[in-house]
């Protein structure tokens, strides 16, 4: 106990004011704590009784009281009790809710003379009860202070004197395991295990350089960064005394953090004198520290003992825990969290080889932070919904491995050897049984619900629960096989509204927004009349059965950006799938991506049957419609005006609208070409994916429209090249230029471009830069809005839309999307491509203006 003037409490804590009545508990809560942070059973017993001194109440106002707590302690708010709570029974209860909210209690008490606190209720009118009460709360509070310790109270603060009341100051500490200012960037290193020489072996390829300091090796990197080991550091392994001397000399001197490992704690109390099995590798362990001196086993008990649980590094952004941490659990302390740290979650039953069974809690983790763990080991580390396990097993004769952070990069090494046999076989080998899921099979669960999707491009994408259940719909009964689902296209922002006269969107506000992001150049694309189509063409059948398993007969696919089949008839497709490997193959194309198959980006004209369908029986009405009923206006005001000049307004008015009728019917005629034979259908590429052994966004849009128009100069009776222009946009003559060449487009019969950074991925001021913004020609935008769009009082109030939310849905789906091809590439399972591609059409069913 300490009467120190300085309290000091943690950040996140269950405090609890002990003291008799007019002890001034709560003058001095008042003084120290937010008023939304005192929670005062006066205030609760008021608040069921209307009368803060009816004892009849207590029993319903604590209840309130208690879960008003325990809300607030969910929410991370530190939380004060102001009652006399100078009984163990009523102290009990709040020692049980700070454990249920895993957060440390904490008492203060308020110790003073009984006679003083009678003395001053005597002057308090809400406080007529006999003094016999209060001397009873002193007496029960002298009988308690020296238990407060074994009931769970961790700092406990006593103060026995009115001016240590008024001297004292509270100060609030962050938890031990807080380390939201730490930033990185970091290097987080999986269970080590005693395999020194892949220690350092990793940590040279990370970058790290080894000094002497004080007879030791100690290992830092020249840029700053700093390694967290995951614990675990000893056992099974050749030397766990070198591991323990490289760790603990990094740690001492700033260039690593350290959790403990379940291992590890062993070995500590063992250390400690305590009474542990000798077994799963502590043996060799102890055996191998025989030979160092006494002052070092100290040191190492002494080290481990003083590590904590877990970390919550940069902004609460990255968790680090030896296995693992649900986000209830994240930034607080109790012995469950120490548990869970250490042990994760069990079932309480064990395997067929004598191991726990554990509960698969990344699977329904859902948490913000980023969550690295080890522990069980894996053949190989993957992302499970915004969590990793590093440790591949490397005493085992699998890897050591790293996380860095924030790059997501795996950086691992072999280990040497075999140094010990697992219990359970974990490493793939020939012949041998895997409890993994076959690659290519799918679960609903993988889709269901809430899902935080991890990315290589711009850290998780966060997939709302209510998403789920149209993509599903979409994408059980309309879409194509998934095994070719590996990449769906994200939508594109249009552009700002146009301040240019007559005018709702205009190239200016494109380059006036990527210029506010930095970018120095972009490239405008034409946008082609068509519709948007993936293409994956495979060099031959067997290509195709191999890599995308799929049916004798088939070579490749076309299917539309959400996933459905572009064409009913396949003998048109696989002509046009033919047609194009044999253009790859006269321009050399398979040999220079060194690939059996590629994807392609592109655009399909005419429009598909669908949209030809929309055109006749929802376009076609309303033009003609309209040109019927404004022409028999026209007459009738014509005949009119002859009478009564006053109807000349009204007929030049009715001449205006009818002249936006037929531009309206005009502009949809340019999308209304038949289709009668292969050849009347255009292919026009723009992206060049991905093929064997890579994705190709390293390589900048020029380049890839440059090597898709050799393809095109090999079949232009069916393909179509895409035409496009570099833009400075320091250059006013560049923009002008661009500006007149679209307008070149639209004017004559175009639909517009598309305008993108030269490199594909770009970040500005606010994260990540939209992938592409379209620039819609004014005819083209008649068909979207209608045919009186131009109207001024029409384009005011179109000026007002929001593209929020369609310029979020953007990026986020650009960014699963390559996610999604990046998994194809590397050969992941199938539900790891399915995850991104469902992700994508699931982000498809936010409520978005269709017209945008």
């Amino acid at each position: 106990m300490s009467s120190a003037p300085t309290i000091r409490i943690p950040a996140l804590a269950l405090v609890v004011l002990i003291g008799p009545s007019g002890s001034g508990k709560s003058t001095f809560g008042a003084r120290h704590f937010k008023s939304t942070e005192l929670l005062s059973s006066d205030f609760y017993r008021g608040l069921v009784s209307d009368d803060e001194n009816d004892q009849g109440a207590t029993d319903d106002a604590f209840e309130v009281l208690r879960t008003v707590a325990a809300k607030r302690l969910a929410r991370g708010k530190l939380t004060v009790i102001d009652a006399t709570n100078v009984q163990r029974e009523s102290r009990k209860p709040l020692i049980q809710l700070a454990r249920e909210q895993n957060v440390l209690p904490a008492a203060i008490v308020l110790n003073l003379p009984a006679r003083l606190c009678i003395e001053r209720n005597r002057g308090r009118p809400d406080r007529q009860f006999g003094p016999h009460v209060v001397r009873r709360h002193a007496g029960a509070l002298r009988r308690s202070l020296r238990g407060l310790k074994r009931e769970g109270f961790r700092g406990i603060t006593v103060l026995s004197s009115p001016e240590e009341i008024e001297a004292a100051a509270v100060e609030r500490q962050p938890l031990w395991n807080d380390k939201r200012h730490e930033h990185g960037p970091f290097d987080i290193i999986g269970d080590v295990h005693g395999c020194r020489d892949e220690l350092v072996e990793l940590l040279e390829r990370l970058g790290y350089q080894g000094t002497i300091r004080e007879g030791r090796t100690l290992f830092h990197h020249p840029e700053g960064r700093r390694a967290i080991f995951l614990g675990d550091l000893v056992d099974r392994g050749p030397d766990s005394p070198g591991v323990l001397e490289i760790v603990m000399t990094m740690t001492s001197h700033g260039s690593a953090f350290c959790i403990p490992g379940n291992h590890d704690v062993k070995l500590q109390r063992k250390l400690s004198g305590k009474n542990v099995s000798i077994t799963h590798g502590l043996a060799e362990t102890l055996d191998q520290l025989e030979s160092r001196p006494e002052a070092f086993k100290e040191e190492v008990r002494v080290f481990i003992d003083g590590l904590i649980s877990h970390y919550v590094f940069d902004d609460e952004k990255l968790v680090t825990a030896h296995a693992g941490l649900t986000e209830e659990l994240q930034g607080r302390a109790s012995g469950r969290v120490r548990e869970f740290a250490l042990y994760g979650e069990t079932t309480g039953e064990t395997d067929e080889f004598g191991l726990p069974i554990r509960g698969d809690w990344a699977r329904k983790y859902r948490g913000r932070a980023m969550v690295v763990y080890g522990h069980t080991p894996v053949p190989k580390a993957e992302w499970i919904n915004g969590t990793i396990c590093i440790d591949t097993g490397c005493v085992f004769g699998g890897s050591l491995t790293a996380l860095r952070y924030p790059e997501r990069e795996l950086i691992s090494v072999r280990a040497a050897g075999e140094y010990h046999a697992p219990v359970k076989p974990f490493l793939e080998a020939p012949g041998q049984p895997t409890a993994r899921r076959p690659d290519g099979v799918l679960d609903i669960e993988d889709v269901t619900g809430k899902r935080i999707v991890s990315t290589r491009i711009d850290g998780t994408v966060t997939i709302p629960e209510r998403n789920a259940g149209p993509a599903l719909e979409a994408m059980s009964r309309f879409a194509v096989d998934p095994r070719w689902l590996i990449y769906l296209p994200p939508t594109i922002s249009p552009a700002e509204a146009s301040t240019e006269p007559d005018y709702l969107e205009h190239p200016r506000e494109v380059f006036a927004y990527y210029r506010s992001e930095g970018v120095s150049r972009v490239i405008c694309e034409e946008k082609h009349m068509g519709s948007r189509v993936i293409v994956i063409v495979c060099r031959d059948e067997n290509t195709a059965q191999t890599r995308f398993g799929a049916e004798p007969g088939r070579r490749g696919i076309m299917y539309t950006r959400t996933g459905r089949s572009f064409f009913r008839e396949t003998a048109v497709e696989s002509e046009i799938l033919s047609r194009l490997a044999a253009a790859a193959a006269e321009a050399g194309l398979w040999e220079r991506l060194k690939s059996g198959w590629f994807c392609l980006d592109a655009e399909l004209m005419p429009w598909s049957a669908k949209a030809q369908e929309l055109l006749r029986v929802q376009y076609v009405p309303v033009g003609t419609a309209a040109d019927a009923g404004l022409t028999a206006a026209i007459e009738s005001l014509a005949r009119c005006a002859k009478r009564d000049p006053g109807a000349g307004e009204l007929l030049e008015r009715f001449g205006t609208r009818l002249d936006h009728a037929r531009r309206y019917i005009d502009a949809y005629r340019g999308y209304c070409r038949p289709v009668e034979s292969i050849d009347d259908y255009k292919l026009a590429p723009f992206h060049l994916l991905a093929a064997e052994g890579r994705v190709f966004t390293d390589q900048d849009h020029p380049g890839h429209l440059e090597t898709l128009a050799e393809l095109v100069r090999h079949d232009e009776s069916i393909l179509r090249r895409t035409r496009y222009r570099v833009v400075e946009l320091e250059d006013a003559a560049s923009e002008d230029a661009a500006a007149m060449w679209w307008n070149e487009l639209v004017s004559s019969g175009g639909e517009g471009m598309v305008v993108k950074p030269l490199q594909w991925i770009h970040r500005g001021p606010r994260g990540l830069t939209q992938p592409a913004i379209k620039c819609r020609g004014p005819e083209y935008l008649r068909i979207i809005y209608g045919p009186e769009y131009r109207l001024p009082e029409n384009l005011r109030r179109l000026r007002n839309r929001n593209l929020g939310a369609k310029r979020k849905a953007a990026r986020r789906e650009f960014v699963l999307g390559l996610e999604a091809l990046h998994r194809f590439v590397d050969k992941e399972p199938l539900y790891r491509v399915h995850e991104c591609v469902f992700g994508v059409m699931a982000l498809e069913s936010e409520p978005v203006d269709p017209r945008l």
